[in-house]
């Protein structure tokens, strides 16, 4: 008898104890289900999702082929001579037309010091305002200037694979080109401005819409309005955020290039040093405006209903892992 009550005892413990530890459980889901409602994480799995879809192979592949029919480094250095050729001569006039000193405005940008900074300063002094202003300068000025603009024009049309206008849209060209000036004066206003800390961190960030807004306007009316603005719109995006992540690069690495340079080939030095900066910048632009043009096809191909699916991506990546490991495993097996 007693131990047929004991037994019944223990029973009831044990139900109470289960009761109590489910009734502790249904708390901290309840409160663990309402701290996920006032504070959302990040949803990494959709995060995943859209990273594997967008750096898939076969995309990434696209991309480097556009880039490939594009020429991409002779079309960047190609670029970077056409901009030297016109923007020094522009600087060069423009300071001596508004009283603005550009190589001060070059060696407070990237903290230049020593032979760096008095090689830029001697190359943007070396034509007087009498020459800068006579009539050959301003001819010479007026066809480096529109050549570059040329340049820029068979950049969008070649990579939106659009007919050549060539000379029949110097107008726009010439509007441009005075876009560019007005865009290049924001942006050493900005770095003037806010220019706070060694890597100009929060300029860099305000540069990203100016810069954005800027390529919309260049790739529509370098492209004489043929292209719209959504089909520029991915170009423009990424072209603007690789540019400030190429800013904040530049400041770093460019007075130990300038010194560099110079300390090797005196004052031509700051030449090879400017020419070296400006290919790396239209380096940028060609890749984005080829990464622009697959990204708008592809945005076209998925309001269309002709997104690849998700197993299609799952198994590119798998093949591409499979055959990451097989290369890894032969070269463990090669002797040392």
């Amino acid at each position: 008898m007693g131990s047929t009550v004991h037994s019944r005892r223990s029973r009831t413990r044990v139900i109470a104890d289960f009761a109590h530890e489910r009734f502790l459980s249904c708390l901290l889901q309840a409160g663990a289900a309402t701290t996920e409602d006032r504070t959302p994480g990040i949803d990494r799995e959709h995060l995943t999702r859209k990273l594997t879809f967008w750096l898939r192979p076969t995309f990434v592949l696209r991309v480097i082929n556009r880039f490939q029919k594009l020429v991409g480094f002779d079309r960047s250095m190609a670029l970077a001579s056409s901009a030297l050729t016109a923007l020094v001569p522009l600087a060069v006039l423009s300071g001596a037309l508004l009283g603005s000193e550009a190589a001060d405005r070059i060696i407070n940008r990237y903290g230049l010091t020593g032979e760096g900074a008095e090689a830029v300063r001697s190359v943007f002094s070396a034509g007087d305002t009498s020459t800068s202003a006579g009539l050959f300068g301003i001819a010479f000025l007026a066809i480096s200037t529109l050549s570059f603009s040329r340049a820029a024009q068979r950049l969008i049309e070649q990579t939106w694979e659009l007919k050549p206008l060539s000379v029949r849209n110097t107008r726009n060209g010439l509007w441009w080109i005075l876009s560019l000036s007005f865009y290049a004066g924001v942006i050493g206003w900005l770095y003037v401005i806010l220019d706070v800390g060694r890597l100009g961190l929060l300029a860099a960030v305000c540069e990203v819409p100016v810069t954005a807004a800027f390529l919309l306007w260049s790739g529509r009316i370098l492209s004489a309005k043929r292209l719209t603005w959504p089909t520029l719109l991915p170009f423009a995006i990424t072209a603007a955020a690789l540019t400030a992540a190429y800013s904040v690069g530049a400041t770093v690495y460019l007075p130990r290039l300038f010194n560099s340079y110079v300390s090797r080939y005196g004052a031509a030095g700051a030449v090879f040093g400017m020419i070296t900066t400006l290919f790396g910048i239209m380096l940028v632009t060609v890749t984005s405006a080829a990464i622009g043009r697959e990204v708008g096809d592809e945005l076209v191909r998925i309001r269309q209903g002709r997104r690849t699916s998700e197993d299609e991506v799952r198994r590119q990546w798998n093949s591409i892992v499979e055959q990451t490991r097989s290369r890894w495993r032969r070269v463990r097996k090669q002797p040392s």
